[in-house]
């Protein structure tokens, strides 16, 4: 084969291995400025939330979301309470007590205690890599925090965080480095967040 043949052969093969690859990260975004943290405030298993009836104290009380989604209430037995909000809980109590002929016009109120089912993952050069509970308002170097902080070879201002937003995968840059410097401003981070911070290239 010439060998004008073979560059060209080399060309077609370089550009369909990159449309490929285009098209493979079609659905994922980079980007510096982050998408907004938005409250996921749906309940989920190992949540914990509190139910008050007026005037039905023996039928008040905390509850926990169990593996599969429920609780068990008194009088009403397995209620599923997974992915919703807590004025939705209220309200399913309230019908299920009222459709039962249990309680004529019960006035239910539900307030969380604790999540535990909002969760972010942070990888990579950390100290102790793992999945921990989302606390409210947790920015990206807290989250780091609680892996152990950076390892060694941590490529700070490398980090990267990755979000679902709808049906896209958004990443975003966050320059740890100078956010411990006052130079940059530090990011919230939300449920499902993966922080990923890569080592240094020597």
């Amino acid at each position: 084969m010439a060998r004008s043949s073979r560059f060209l052969l080399i060309l077609i093969i370089a550009s369909l291995g990159f449309g490929a690859a285009a098209c493979s990260k079609r659905a994922v975004q980079v980007t510096e400025v982050p998408p907004p943290a938005t409250d996921d405030t749906t309940l989920g298993p190992g949540d914990v939330f509190n139910v008050r009836i007026y005037g039905e104290e023996e039928l008040s009380g905390s509850h926990q979301v169990a593996p599969d989604g429920t609780i068990d209430f008194p009088l009403l037995g397995s209620v599923d309470v997974n992915g919703l909000e807590p004025p939705d809980v209220a309200d399913q109590i309230q019908r299920l007590l009222k459709e039962r002929d249990l309680l004529r016009d019960p006035h239910v109120s539900v307030y969380v205690e604790r999540y535990v089912s909002k969760r972010v993952s942070v990888v990579g050069a950390v100290a102790n890599p793992g999945t921990f509970v989302l606390e409210p308002g947790m920015t990206v170097v807290e989250a780091i925090s609680m892996a152990g902080g950076f390892s060694s070879l941590a490529d700070r201002d490398g980090t990267v965080v990755t979000r679902r937003v709808g049906t896209e995968l958004v990443r975003y840059r966050v320059p740890v480095a100078k956010v411990a410097k006052g130079q940059a401003k530090d990011i919230e981070v939300a449920a499902g967040d993966i922080v990923f911070v890569p080592e240094r290239l020597f």
